[in-house]
């Protein structure tokens, strides 16, 4: 521990005696070579308060430079750093220790000419950890000799370049950052003059000498540099092919920390100092590192661009922001999509968060930010749209570049853009100079209105509602509307675009539009005013800080625009009834506003928002939204007690019923759900949510035919208009991205329409090639293709060897043309077709996964309603056909989505329909053909939801049982229980229990009595769980299959349902003493009986059975034993003793445990089990040649063992027992506490096999377990064991002295 002393030194440290007075002292060496840092520094500080109390005592001080010295060279690489500092620490706290001396010992200590090789790394270390540790104790600038010293070691450590890297040069360079000025004139320049003479070779030296450059520049000044380099400044026109071969240099060493080397830094602020920056990036960043185009020096260019931003001047930002680096990067951007490849953008994200976080130079942050805006892969900028960066910009900053956003919107100029193109895109591309320009154009307009509106959804950004509702009026006027007179009414319409908007443009303005409107109805409410925080505090979201809804001031912006016609035009024209629909839309929603202010209700506000939303997609879907908005108009009239005169006597003419408003409203929210947006699906959800308790039965009937396959059909209709409109709009957008970049990975646009195009590829069960061979088997082509070669002679017999001419083969050629052209035709068509309808059917599915977030409001709104039965057979229909068809993603999640809400929403509801009597009837019906159908089911897991539901009606019928909710009685303690039945009536709550409970028996019967059946048993112990009123009428059906089950399953599943009905405290409650004593007999006898059926274990379900038996039979016995029952046992012992000798019986541990736990309620005792040693086949190998150990003697002086008797010889004296556990020869003796735990070990295990076997046959049948006549079994068989427990504890006494020889 001490380690080792060298020469005269260690009489005068005296180890032993610093181990003898104190070892904590020295526990602080061993926590210092500890890899835990935490613990190293602990023990650091606790060494040095150690030698601080004891300053007089100069042998623990010198003892701690000599283990601490030691340590430096320590073949553990974790404990160097902690020596190093721990030596610092010393050095810097006692002054007194000279410096030079402890470099003498460190260079004595790890010398390089005298250390073996193989001790060579660990020596290098040494010598490089006692400079850096004499460098961190802060007082090598006082000690020139010292300093001096550690200078010239670093140099010859330098050249071990292999071992130690750069870590001299760097820390050399370290050093002289820390010292004087004079110091370095006066003691290092002349040793560093070789190093500084050469820096243009080698990454260290030149980082010496630009650090110091950079520190001491009134002694590195440009005459001086001339000296050395033969140049006054080193960024030159001589210097830079140097420089860039060294900087190359230093991106090969440190290329795999992936950081900028501290060269490169360091000469570019030397540039910046110099003057000759421009020089320094464009010759040799772009021209020099850039021109190979090699990853590493590609990486170290970003890098340097991003360490630049906050050293650089606005100019020189633009100049470096616009150059080939930038493009370099671009391309870097694009090109690495893929998942395993290295990505720089976040590291350059961090950069450009740095820069803006420290900038208070607004023109400065403005620069970046357009910088990295324009910077465009053919038009689309390379940074995402929702970029957290922004976070950082001053509010001014960030006004002025909203403003250059819109700026760029509508006067797109594409010549400051930086501008690239990936290889495959120059391969690709086809268009003119003018078709490139419009879809540049078209890309960049559509990343502007994204990025606007992701900057207003940055919740990191401090909102006004003035920036928000700016942005929000901006998007929606572009998205609707042009502008044909500019007035200052409309600020909008003071900038007309240079290049106008095509429908693409059009199209992502209104996709942003409503992905905004989505978000502003989530938004908490903005501005620092009282009334917006307590709406904050109350979380009402979706309003402004007035209390409108922000969807009411846009749809009063849309109304002002609509007003304007001489100076704005909506791009869609709108109709006299779109216009006339908007108008009655606007004023319903302000009579419903009036309403609302002198009665509010959750009503009032529902029908608000859902004209307003429909209202302001009147500008996207104006022929939808027509008719919807005259049903919602029709509604709301209704709902709010206005009945049209004029249809009320239609109606009463026609003698039609007029259907109820929540029916029509439900028509207009699943028309809305077609519609694949977002924001709809959500408000749909919560207008639904407000309407929940007006529900009828039609109503909730309109939604659950939605889930009907017959009426599939009528909702394809409805689905596909909605896919058909969106399909020309995609292939617009594809037609003009297609030829530019459809295969490069930025191309955003195409980008999302092909990654739904390949999931719905992959979804698709049929390919392309077996489309093909299904049409080559088609006959009628076959056909046709006969006839055209007959009529063309090219179909001849063996004399057809004439050569047909040439007319007759074109005349062929084209026949055979214009058939083939024909059947390609047709199975294209077909393709179409097939394709068609499977994107039908995944737009029906989508749209059912829509609908199910309605019935999963009326489940949580609604639980007690008794319009919820109506739901359980729908979403079971959809669970029967989910699970027998295709599984693909969708419909997985179709599935997991219907069963989540059956189960949890449903039949795990805390709450429902209380007041049942008028519906009894249908629900017992229900119930059992909820039944009959789990027992008719194929799969069990369909089975499960079946019987779920009954279950679920069970508890409904039932209602709250009194007897449920009694407190459990307290056991008399005579251990006889009051005679407490408490008798239940046929009929409780609602339940008809006579008629229910045949229903659960002929389901009992059936899994009980039939092989394959899909009902399991954890069905009906949740049966017995839920609902313990059943147990009593279940009881005699659960007891007679223990024996009459059709398989042993049924057999054990039939003793865990009779085990769980018997430990239900109701069932106990609602039978008297003496038939719950009747039926513990006849459970005990059907046990027995089915035990003695059993003649082997040679399968699993054999011991499956046994064990529910057994476990069946521990309750029943101590049910006996502590009621004191009048059971006979008789048969039931002499079955379980001859279970035991079964073939396979001890091969389970369980099934042991179990067996013996039981017998031992019947007065068994398990003998103990003996471990027969294995004798090893060849007695040259049965004990392995084994080391000596200390403590032990030698084979030489040990004495020869007696020879072990067999185990089937029982000696009868001590000695002879106890020369069993003599040890051999040669063998290692095994200590006493060892011996101890595998004794107790073994009795832990206990016995089973043939020995326990014949004890019990021995023990015979004691009528009691606790008090056993003198003589028994028990009494017999404890004395050998107690007796050899003696000799075991006298050997155990002499073994030791033997062993020590004394």
């Amino acid at each position: 521990m001490a380690g080792d002393g060298g020469g005269g030194e260690a009489p005068a440290l005296h180890p032993g005696r610093l181990l003898g007075q104190n070892r904590k002292f020295l526990d602080f060496f061993w926590d210092i070579a500890k890899p835990d840092q935490e613990v190293r520094l602990a023990a650091t500080e606790g060494l040095i308060r150690y030698l601080q109390e004891n300053q007089e005592d100069d042998d623990a001080l010198k003892y701690t430079l000599k283990r601490l010295i030691d340590g430096l060279a320590a073949t553990r690489e974790a404990s160097r750093p902690g020596f190093s500092l721990a030596l610092a620490q010393v050095l810097q706290v006692f002054e007194e220790i000279p410096l030079r001396t402890v470099l003498e010992q460190i260079q004595e200590k790890h010398n390089l000419g005298r250390i073996k090789k193989k001790l060579f790394r660990n020596a290098l270390f040494g010598n490089f950890f006692g400079v850096l540790a004499l460098f961190q104790s802060g007082r090598l600038s006082k000690d020139s000799k010292a300093l001096l010293g550690c200078v010239q070691l670093l140099q010859g450590l330098s050249e071990h370049h292999a071992h130690l890297k750069d870590l001299p040069r760097k820390t050399l360079a370290d050093i002289v950052a820390e010292i004087p000025e004079g110091v370095f004139e006066e003691v290092l320049f002349s040793a560093l003059e070789d190093d500084l003479t050469s820096a243009l070779s080698t990454p260290g030296q030149l980082y010496l000498l630009l650090v110091g450059i950079q520190k001491f520049p009134g002694v590195l000044h440009p005459e001086k540099l001339k000296d050395l380099l033969g140049t006054d400044a080193v960024i030159t026109s001589e210097n830079i092919p140097k420089l860039v071969e060294v900087l190359k240099m230093a991106v090969k060493s440190e290329k795999k920390d992936r950081t900028l080397p501290s060269v490169g830094l360091d000469l570019m602020k030397v540039a910046l100092k110099e003057g000759s920056f421009e020089q320094f990036w464009k010759e040799v960043v772009e021209d020099g590192l850039l021109k190979d185009n090699v990853g590493p020096c590609n990486y170290m260019c970003y890098r340097l661009l991003g360490s630049a931003l906050p050293l650089l001047s606005l100019s020189q930002l633009k100049m470096v922001l616009q150059g080939e680096v930038m493009r370099h990067y671009g391309t870097h951007v694009v090109s690495t999509q893929l998942p395993d490849r290295f990505r720089f953008a976040p590291e350059m994200e961090a950069y450009v968060s740095s820069f803006l976080e420290g900038c208070s130079d607004a023109e400065k942050q403005l620069a970046v930010m357009v910088s990295f805006s324009t910077l465009t892969n053919q038009g689309n900028p390379i940074m995402p749209t929702f970029w957290k960066v922004v976070r950082h910009l001053l509010p001014a900053v960030l006004l002025k570049y909203i403003s250059w956003l819109k700026d760029m919107f509508l006067n797109p100029d594409l010549d400051t853009c930086v501008d690239f193109a990936t290889k495959r895109q120059k391969q690709n591309e086809k268009k003119s100079h003018v078709e490139k320009s419009g879809h540049n154009v078209t890309r960049l307009r559509k990343w502007i209105i994204a990025r606007l509106v992701g900057i207003v959804e940055n919740p990191q950004i401090k909102r006004e509602e003035e920036f928000v509702m700016d942005v929000t009026r901006f998007c929606f006027f572009h998205a609707f509307f042009e502008t044909k007179k500019p007035t200052s009414e409309i600020p909008e319409t003071k900038a007309v675009p240079s290049v106008s908007l095509n429908e693409p443009s059009r199209t992502a303005a209104a996709n942003s539009f409503f992905s905004l409107l989505q978000h502003l109805s989530s938004m908490p409410a903005l501005g620092d005013s009282a009334k917006a925080e307590d709406m904050r505090k109350k979380h009402l979201h979706g309003l402004m800080a007035s209390g409108d809804p922000w969807i009411y001031a846009i749809a009063q912006y849309a109304n002002v625009l609509l007003s304007c016609p001489k100076y704005v035009k909506v791009v869609t024209p709108f109709s006299n009834e779109a216009q006339t629909a908007w108008d009655r839309m606007l004023q319903t929603v302000e009579d419903l506003r009036k309403k609302e202010k002198k009665t509010p209700a959750l009503k009032t506000s529902a029908f608000q928002h859902l004209l307003l939303l429909v209202g302001v997609h009147l500008f996207k879907l104006p022929a939808e939204c027509i008719d919807l908005l005259n049903d919602l108009q029709n509604c709301t009239k209704r709902a709010f007690g206005e009945k049209p005169k004029k249809k009320e006597a239609a109606a009463a003419a026609g003698g039609k019923e007029e259907p109820e408003w929540v029916e029509v409203t439900v028509e207009v929210l699943l028309s809305l759900l077609t519609q694949s947006s977002g924001l709809i699906r959500k408000v749909c959800k919560s207008v639904f949510g407000l309407i929940a308790q007006h529900m009828t039965k039609g109503a909730l009937q309109l939604i659950l035919d939605v889930f009907d396959p017959q009426q599939d059909q009528d909702e394809e209709s409805a689905v596909v208009v909605v896919e058909e409109t969106h399909k020309k709009k995609t292939s617009q957008q594809k037609d003009v991205g297609r030829n530019g970049a459809a295969k490069d990975s930025s191309e955003s646009s195409c980008e999302d329409d092909s990654d739904d195009e390949s999931d719905e590829e992959a979804e698709n069960g049929k390919t392309d090639s077996e489309d093909e061979k299904d049409e080559e088997m088609d006959e009628n082509f076959r056909h046709q293709l006969m006839n055209v070669l007959q009529a063309g002679n090219a179909l001849g017999g063996d004399d057809s060897d004439e050569d047909v001419d040439d007319e007759t083969m074109m005349s062929l050629d084209e026949n055979l043309s214009a058939l083939f052209a024909e059947q390609q035709k047709r199975i294209q068509a077909k393709k179409d077709e097939r394709e068609k309808m499977r994107k039908e059917k995944i737009l029906r599915r989508d749209f059912k996964i829509k609908v199910l977030d309605l019935v999963e409001v009326f489940l949580m709104k609604q639980a007690e309603n008794p319009l919820v039965f109506d739901i359980i057979d729908p979403l079971l229909l959809v669970i029967e056909q989910s699970l027998s068809s295709e599984a693909s993603k969708q419909e997985q999640d179709y599935l997991r989505k219907t069963a989540d809400i059956f189960t949890n929403h449903l039949c795990r509801s805390k709450q429902y329909c209380k007041n049942v009597a008028p519906i009894r009837e249908e629900l017992h019906a229900l119930l059992e053909s909820l039944v009959k159908r789990a027992c008719k089911q194929s799969d069990s897991s369909v089975a499960l939801y079946c019987f779920s539901a009954s279950l679920y009606i069970f508890r409904v019928l039932r209602g709250n049982l009194a007897i449920e909710a009694t407190p459990l009685e307290k056991k008399p303690k005579n251990g006889k229980r009051k005679n407490t039945q408490t008798s239940l009536p046929s009929v409780v709550g609602s339940l008809d229990l006579e008629r229910v409970t045949a229903a659960y028996r002929d389901a009992l019967n059936l899994f009980l009595t039939k092989r394959n059946s899909p009902l399991t048993g954890s069905m009906f112990l949740d049966l017995f769980e839920r609902h313990p009123i059943m147990c009593k009428h279940l009881i005699d059906t659960v007891a007679k299959s223990i024996t009459a089950g059709a398989r042993q399953h049924q057999q054990a599943q039939a003793c865990l349902l009779l085990q769980k009905a018997l430990q239900t405290r109701q069932f106990r409650l609602s039978i008297t003493e003496r038939e719950w004593e009747e039926l513990i007999r006849e459970s005990t006898d059907q046990v027995t009986e089915t035990l003695k059926m059993v003649n082997e274990f040679k399968v699993k379900v054999d011991q499956e059975k046994v064990l529910k038996c057994l476990e069946l039979l521990n309750f029943l016995l101590k049910t006996v034993t502590q009621q004191k029952l009048n059971v006979d046992l008789t048969d039931l012992r002499g079955v379980l003793q001859a279970l035991s000798q079964h073939e396979g019986f001890g091969k389970s541990t369980r099934l042991g445990n179990i067996y013996w736990n039981v017998m031992m309620l019947l007065g068994f005792s398990r003998p103990a089990k003996e471990k027969v040693p294995d004798q090893p086949k060849n007695p040259s190998e049965a004990e392995p040649v084994k080391r000596k150990k200390k403590g032990f003697l030698p084979a030489s002086k040990k004495r020869s063992n007696r020879k072990k008797v067999p185990p089937n010889q029982r000696q009868e004296n001590g000695a002879e027992s106890g020369s069993k556990e003599a040890v051999a020869d040669g063998a290692e003796a095994v200590p006493a506490r060892k011996r101890k735990r595998k004794r107790k070990n073994k009795r832990k295990r206990g016995g089973g096999g043939e020995s326990q076997i014949q004890a019990l046959e021995q023990q015979g049948s004691p009528a009691k377990k606790l008090k056993l006549p003198p003589g028994s079994a028990k009494e017999t068989d404890s004395k050998p064991v107690n007796l050899k427990k003696k000799k075991k504890r006298e050997k155990k006494g002499r073994k030791p002295a033997r062993v020590d020889g004394n």
